[in-house]
This record gives C-alpha cells, structure tokens and sequence, in this order.
C-alpha cells in the first residue's frame, strides 16, 4: 500500500512536538563548484544526531495504551537503537535494544544513556532477529523495524516536508540510501508536496543492492559489505521497495574514493 499525503501530514502532527525543525543551510563554494543552487537539510542537528528520531517518534506514537504499557523493542548497531530509545524515553515507555556484541563502546553507552535496556547477541543479523523475537515474546514488547516498517518510513518522510516547506522550487531532492526507509519517505513527500521535483538516490557503488533491485525488479543482497558508508549496509524491504519503484527516479553509484573527497570537502 502507497501511504497517501494525508498519512504524512498526520505523521508530522505526531512528531512535531519531539523533535527538532532542522535548518536547511547552504554554500557559496558549493554551488559554484556543482553550478547548482544546493540546500542541504541538515538532520545531523536532529535530536540524538540523525533523521531516525523521527521515525521511531511516529512509530511509537502509533502504537495502543496496551502496547505502550508493553515497550518497544528493535534491534541496532547505531542510530536507530538510540532514537528508539530517546524517543521511548520522550514519551515514557520501556525500550530494549538489540545490539551486535561487536558494536562501538560509544554507541552503546549512548543507547544506554538514553535509558534504554541493551541487549548484547552476536554479530549476524539472525541473532539479532532472534533475540528481538525472544524480548516480544517474553516481555509482550512491540518490535519496531529501522527501515521497513510504514510508520517509520512515514516519520522519516517529515524531514523532506519541512525541507519542500523551506524551499518549494527544489527541482530534486537527493537522499542515500541504504535500508530503504529515508528514501521511501522521501519520495512519498516530494510526490505529494514538491512541483515537478523528482528523488534522487546515493548509494556505495561497493554496496550497491538498491540500484541493482531498480533494474531487475526485486530486491538484491550484497556479497560484501565494505564501504567507508557504513550506515548504508543494509538492504531493502517488502514495504519500502515498492515505495522506491514508484518514486525513485534513478539511484546514483558513488565510488568509495568519491565518498573520502566529499567528505573532506564538506
């Protein structure tokens, strides 16, 4: 199903009140050097640093009393493990993080410092489903996916509103891509709210699963998973995919040396 703008608009309502209206700034240098006019919203300002708080802020705020009462539970290296848990904390109820036992120190004192309970399993991700499954089963926990689940793409999707609201000529809107979910809700919001803009995707040419599913039709896995890009490893689900195949234009392939210069440049 292909959420409807009415679905984002009542996301952003849900949302609004927990996370950051991040500024969109912009570049001299940059421009000339692209010959473009480039904005770039920056949810690096985002409440615990990245667009995943809301995400996991919409999918919270769906669930029941019964479910609230319950907790939520997912399973992360990173970014949305801490938002689930900041947001569980935000709006009072249990969270239980599932991590990688190979995870940074740093990030899980940060899942632990936003209140939530971590659990440490090894390093594949049928561990991580496995122990997620077990937390729902035991605690009655509600399991919330980072990217392939409609109300976190929905959340997700807020970020290019605001940013359609700040500038409504933009021509494209280019989101990376990686388990799908940003650049889901990316495409639903500039379908609905952008004039003749189109979405761009970006995605390491050495983890490029994405690019491949848009030619052959269904969704492709990666053999290796080396890329400096290492939020973008994951790969497409059953809910986003036919989300990207109605609304991404095209998906760009980024070499890694590409990446190292961009982001010394930036």
């Amino acid at each position: 199903m292909i959420p409807t703008q009415q679905n984002i608009l009542n996301a952003y309502s849900n949302v609004k009140l927990y996370v950051h209206r991040t500024p969109v700034l912009t570049s001299s240098y940059l421009d000339r050097l692209s010959g473009a006019s480039l904005y770039f919203k920056c949810e690096n300002f985002q409440k615990m640093g990245a667009f995943k708080m809301r995400g996991a802020v919409n999918a919270i705020q769906q669930l029941s009393e019964a479910q609230k009462q319950q907790g939520v539970v997912t399973h992360s290296s990173g970014n949305f493990g801490q938002a689930v848990a900041l947001a569980a904390k935000n709006l009072g109820i249990k969270a239980y993080v599932v991590m990688p036992n190979n995870a940074p120190s740093v990030k899980i004192e940060a899942v632990k410092g936003y209140g939530a309970e971590v659990i440490l399993c090894e390093p594949t991700l049928e561990a991580r489903e496995h122990t997620s499954e077990a937390i729902v089963q035991k605690n009655g926990a509600t399991f919330l996916h980072p990217s392939n689940q409609l109300e976190v793409i929905l959340g997700n999707a807020t970020a290019a509103l605001e940013l359609i609201e700040d500038q409504p000529n933009l021509e494209m809107v280019l989101a990376p891509v990686g388990g799908g979910g940003l650049i889901a809700g990316t495409a639903l919001s500039v379908r609905y709210f952008g004039k003749n803009c189109q979405t761009i995707g970006a995605e390491p040419l050495a983890v490029n699963d994405a690019y491949r599913s848009l030619q052959s039709g269904r969704i492709e896995s990666n053999e290796v998973s080396s890329t400096i890009a290492d939020g973008l490893k994951t790969q497409l689900g059953d809910v986003n995919f036919p989300i990207i195949q109605q609304g991404v234009s095209e998906i760009i392939c980024v070499e890694e040396a590409e990446i190292i210069t961009a982001m010394r440049l930036i």
